[in-house]
């Protein structure tokens, strides 16, 4: 999930169009890229474009993009404090410790106006690239999964969608603010169907595109994942 849900419900819209869609669920992220290297997969549907180019790259795959798809967004979520305007001075703020998802979580509290960043340092983004915090506020950063444990003993938390979901967070009705879809983030760690170099045009991949962003896919995902998983098209 999600990936294999949406791929289902694209499922019909193919059928009308003469193709019979096999879904091949794997449980890992390197397994998926290299059954398509090797053609036993006509394309895949896991991965954002950073782990692409990268494997690409460590591997000397030849995989690319056919389409952005879905994003799953990152969440500010109350701690003790129950809303952004009532954060106090000093407030602790807490944030994922890994390079990616803390770039991420900074941009998404800059994004608010809590702090401001360092101009054109993107995704790229830490801690020292603050440039203004006018409320001194208090960034305690720690690893993304014990995010939600820590909710009582910080004002607000910064949480990837994954793990709030799982803590029973509802994305849609719980965040105090969450990633937008125009928001460099998102449109960076969009979830791309992936094809092998020159097959993007292939009209089976693009029927398989055209199916995945339809507004019957849209409407699933919006009415099935609360917020968790955003359509990006």
């Amino acid at each position: 999930a999600p990936h294999a849900e949406i791929l289902e419900a694209a499922r019909e819209e193919l059928a009308k169009k003469g193709y019979n869609l096999k879904i091949v669920e794997y449980t890992d992220y390197v397994q998926p890229n290299l059954a398509l290297e090797a053609g036993d997969l006509d394309a895949n549907y896991f991965q954002h474009l950073p782990y692409l180019e990268q494997f690409n790259q460590e591997r000397g795959t030849k995989l690319v993009s056919a389409g952005k798809i879905h994003y799953e967004p990152f969440g500010i979520y109350a701690g003790k404090t129950a809303s952004l305007d009532e954060l106090a001075d000093g407030a602790k703020v807490a944030v994922p410790n890994d390079a990616t998802n803390e770039a991420r979580a900074l941009q998404l509290l800059a994004a608010q106006g809590l702090i401001t960043l360092k101009d054109g340092v993107g995704l790229n983004a830490t801690k020292v690239d603050i440039t203004s915090n006018p409320k001194n506020y208090e960034i305690v950063e720690m690893e993304a999964a014990l995010l939600p444990t820590v909710l009582d003993d910080v004002a607000v938390a910064v949480i990837n969608g994954n793990y709030a979901m799982e803590a029973g967070f509802s994305v849609g009705k719980d965040a105090l603010a969450t990633e937008d879809a125009s928001s460099e983030a998102a449109q960076t760690y969009a979830n791309v169907l992936v094809v092998k170099e020159g097959r993007e045009n292939d009209p089976a991949i693009q029927a398989l595109y055209a199916a995945l962003t339809g507004d019957k896919v849209k409407d699933y995902i919006n009415s099935t994942y609360d917020g968790a998983v955003v359509p990006i098209f």
